[in-house]
């Protein structure tokens, strides 16, 4: 007689069941029972026809999965349970065996890692294909000038070139963390049993190589108990998700009337249901609005791992959800931001327009100052009164006369006149990493080497 005879309540299935979102495990599902059943026949626990049987079945039920046609059940509660039914229908009483010396515990822990060690590395890869779609963009417009900014205030003048390769940059850190993301779930759960080990001498690390692992979980307790892995996805996925509004909320801006530096492509944008004018940047738009529900998806998980006792809880059956929605809106995101580069367009003339603004030159008259011996505190108020002078009169900085100047400065000359020209002020940043042409260029060689490091094997 089973432990608990009377049938639990509808709302208590409703609320305990999973399969609903956990369906999508039935490869990794699979592929660790199949592994399992190797370690049994190893131990002896299985005989060779018993081990035949069962993974010949369980390919017979990968291949219902695959063809939509597996026979689901009311009570089937899990992906896990549901598989291991129709394996006992299909090879008969044997199937029973294939959950010898594991629980569901080190099982649904194995198969989400290999999930996560999966996603991570086609996280890994998107996030490569964008960077080269970054560098592509950079190359083509390696010489066209626009304002950089700080606070949303045109600041100084930059490369095009250069300020794409900020997002370069950014993703590349990205890939850094989803390769961590994978290496961190490279300890295999399985083998750990519900949290003490298993009564059966299965070899491990066998499995673990099977499985591509790296090795076995070391602590039985830390194995079905541990879901850092799943943190390290979503951490990784939030953090680039970020990097991404950042990318969508400067295209939102930039592909307005009021800027006019860019243009999106039709197929990435939406009309108006009313105003036949409208075209409007939705996909910049949703790669805004993607980062704070992945944020909250890891702050899902951090929730339901936070003062968790050990070792097994059902409060981890929460974190499937949370890395299910984070993987499935990351991936779109990284495919449409691809997408949406492919088709931009920029607006030479008026980025160059923008950016031959003298006020943008006003650093490059503090640091004349200065290399004529003035102290930069000083320097930067005498500039300041430059421009407030400027602005009064409704002029620009060169269009402040010889006698104007010397009212600020016995320092300032001709030169003046130089360093506020749009060439000049690009040209002076020549230390490494700055938006000179020549440092531009060095920066888009370090580019390509750091794109081929992360695609070789």
């Amino acid at each position: 007689m089973a432990r608990l005879p009377d049938p639990q309540d509808e709302l208590f299935q409703a609320l305990n069941s999973s399969l609903g979102f956990d369906q999508r495990l039935w490869p990794q599902d699979i592929a660790g029972s199949k592994a399992h059943v190797e370690a049994l026949r190893g131990a002896g626990v299985l005989e060779a026809q018993e081990a035949d049987a069962l993974v010949e079945g369980l390919d017979r039920v990968a291949g219902e999965l695959e063809r939509g046609e597996f026979p689901f059940q009311p009570d089937d509660e899990d992906i896990h349970m549901a598989v291991e039914r129709r394996l006992t229908e299909l090879v008969g009483e044997v199937g029973g065996k294939v959950h010898t010396g594991r629980s569901r515990n080190d099982q649904v822990a194995t198969d989400l890692a290999l999930y996560v060690r999966e996603r991570s590395a086609a996280a890994g890869g998107l996030v490569a294909a964008l960077m080269e779609r970054l560098l592509v963009l950079a190359e083509a417009h390696s010489d066209w000038p626009m304002p950089g900014y700080t606070h949303l205030q045109r600041a100084q003048p930059v490369y095009l070139a250069h300020h794409l390769l900020a997002y370069f940059w950014m993703l590349r850190r990205d890939a850094v963390r989803f390769a961590a993301a994978h290496d961190g779930a490279g300890e295999m759960p399985l083998g750990a049993g519900a949290l003490a080990g298993s009564g059966f001498e299965v070899d491990r690390a066998a499995t673990a190589e099977r499985l591509g692992f790296d090795r076995p979980a070391p602590n039985s307790i830390d194995a079905v108990a541990s879901r850092d892995f799943v943190l390290d996805y979503l951490s990784a996925a939030a953090i680039c998700a970020t990097h991404l509004s950042r990318l969508g909320a400067e295209l939102v801006l930039w592909s307005s009337q009021e800027f006019g530096f860019c243009e999106p492509a039709d197929d990435f944008s939406s009309g108006s249901s009313l105003m036949p004018q409208k075209k409007n940047p939705d996909a910049a738009e949703l790669l805004r609005a993607k980062a704070p529900r992945i944020a909250g998806d890891f702050t899902t998980l951090a929730g339901v791992l936070h003062a968790l006792p050990l070792a097994y809880s059902k409060d981890l059956q929460e974190d499937k959800e949370a890395l299910f929605d984070a993987v499935d809106n990351l991936e779109v995101a990284l495919r449409a931001a691809d997408g949406m580069l492919a088709g931009l367009r920029f607006d030479r003339e008026r980025l160059t327009e923008a950016a031959t603004d003298e006020f943008l030159a006003a650093t490059e008259v503090a640091d004349l100052l200065v290399r004529r011996g003035m102290a930069f505190r000083e320097a930067h108020g005498v500039v300041g009164g430059l421009v407030r002078d400027a602005l009064e009169r409704g002029v620009s900085l060169s269009e402040l006369s010889r006698n104007d100047l010397a009212r600020h400065s016995e320092l300032l000359d001709d030169e003046f006149y130089e360093v506020l020209t749009l060439d000049s002020a690009l040209g002076s940043k020549r230390t490494e990493g700055g938006t000179s042409s020549a440092r531009v260029t060095e920066q888009i060689a370090a580019a390509h080497a750091a794109l081929g490091a992360l695609r070789s094997p």
